[in-house]
């Protein structure tokens, strides 16, 4: 794997700060539809959870992008962590059924941070690094520190919640947050504010041609469709994961946390393996294969007969689906203008919050009309459905994701010089 990329300086401090808050993340990933169960005893509840947390992207995500394409982004980001932090500490509040209204206020108020936050980092990066060579193993690293904590953290989490409890959890997240907010802040002085554009614009007007752009733009439609699609199954099933540990394998609802773990190392495997696949196959089969690969992989986990196979499945969804996520990243950053990254990643990320919407709302609907087996099997045939759509959409000449020519940052935010 090339890690020379971390010579550049502010992508070292991006990576870390990642890192970190990654790391209160995934503990809380964990440990928040548990304890929604768990002070509720209902999925609905948890479902409605998870909706939350796509909500603040999906109504005000393309606006904040809008913006995002005028701003310092990494003055956004860590602002955007500080309140992430404040929002969380609401949690601690929270010690009943009836103070459930502060989780789903404090889950508004983190993933209104985040819809900042998500755009503006994958703004940032090819600011930082280029569209050449050192992107995609930007990327893959990311993935791999992602991989490294979805294998480590959950276990954690689980241990965390059997002892000290959720308290311990939030703590920790909240110092994540503020630890990843020094971080970013050291790169916000290494990044000029953005020029102000020629023209006198609005914002709508901005974010009206980044929709244009999008549609008018097959490499960038094609992968908006089908990962909709896809995306809404995996919200449903992951909605449905608690339940699937605690009525199908009949284990405590916190080894939900073990299964998290096999899909860190799947992903682990992913990261190391999709800097070659990126660099051979075209983005069309790149997305069909992995999409395949894990509707599949999704009737062997929920089918599993006891956890230890449960695990193993996971894995197995682990591994396309981490290769997945850096494609459709590397492709994002390489196909959309420099220009308007900030307004279609915070499309991108709208259709992806429209289908946890669809996919945490209709999930515990199906379970009511069908059964949790039968909702299981039905919600991963339907992930299936993303392979036709991919193969579909995006046409049969889509480029190879490999480096453009043209590689080297232009502009004065992306040329600090390296560390020697």
């Amino acid at each position: 794997m090339n890690t020379t990329v971390l010579r550049n300086t502010s992508f070292r401090l991006l990576w870390t700060s990642s890192a970190v808050s990654g790391l209160g993340s995934w503990l809380l990933v964990v440990a928040l539809p548990f304890y929604v169960f768990q002070l509720t005893g209902s999925p609905t509840a948890t479902g409605l959870a998870l909706a939350l947390e796509a909500l603040p992207s999906l109504l005000i995500g393309p606006w904040a992008g809008a913006l995002l394409d005028r701003w310092n982004i990494a003055r956004a980001m860590w602002l955007a962590d500080l309140a992430s932090a404040g929002a969380v500490a609401l949690i601690l509040l929270a010690d009943s059924a009836a103070h459930l209204w502060l989780i789903y206020l404090a889950i508004l108020g983190e993933n209104l941070a985040t819809t900042v936050f998500r755009p503006a980092a994958r703004a940032l990066t090819p600011a930082v690094l280029g569209t050449g060579p050192e992107l995609a193993a930007a990327n893959t690293l990311n993935a791999l520190a992602s991989s490294v904590l979805r294998l480590a953290a959950p276990p954690l989490g689980a241990l965390l919640l059997a002892g000290p409890g959720i308290t311990s959890v939030l703590l920790i997240d909240i110092a994540s947050y503020l630890a990843s907010a020094g971080l970013i802040a050291r790169v916000s002085r290494r990044i000029p504010a953005p020029k102000a554009p020629e023209e006198d614009r609005n914002t709508f007007a901005d974010l009206r041609a980044g929709l244009r752009h999008v549609m008018r733009t097959s490499l960038l439609r094609g992968p908006l469709a089908s990962n909709g699609v896809f995306l809404t199954a995996n919200a449903a099933l992951t909605v449905l994961l608690v339940p699937f540990v605690i009525g199908h394998l009949n284990t405590p609802g916190y080894t939900v946390g073990y299964l998290i773990s096999g899909l860190g190392a799947g992903f682990i495997m992913g990261s190391a393996a999709s800097r070659h696949i990126l660099a051979r196959f075209t983005i069309r089969h790149v997305l069909s294969a992995t999409q395949l690969a894990n509707g599949v992989a999704y009737f062997a986990l929920f089918n599993s007969p006891n956890l230890p196979i449960a695990i193993t499945a996971a894995m197995l969804i682990g591994l396309p689906g981490s290769i997945l996520l850096i494609s459709v990243e590397t492709h994002i950053q390489r196909t959309a203008p420099p220009d308007m990254l900030g307004r279609i990643g915070a499309l991108f990320f709208a259709m992806d919050s429209l289908a946890a919407v669809i996919g945490a709302l209709g999930a515990p609907a199906l379970v009511a009309a069908l059964g949790l087996t039968a909702a299981l099997n039905t919600i991963s045939a339907f992930a299936l459905l993303a392979v036709p759509v991919t193969w579909g959409s995006l046409p049969r000449s889509a480029p190879q994701l490999r480096a453009p020519r043209t590689t080297r940052p232009t502009s004065p935010a992306a040329t600090h010089e390296h560390d020697r």
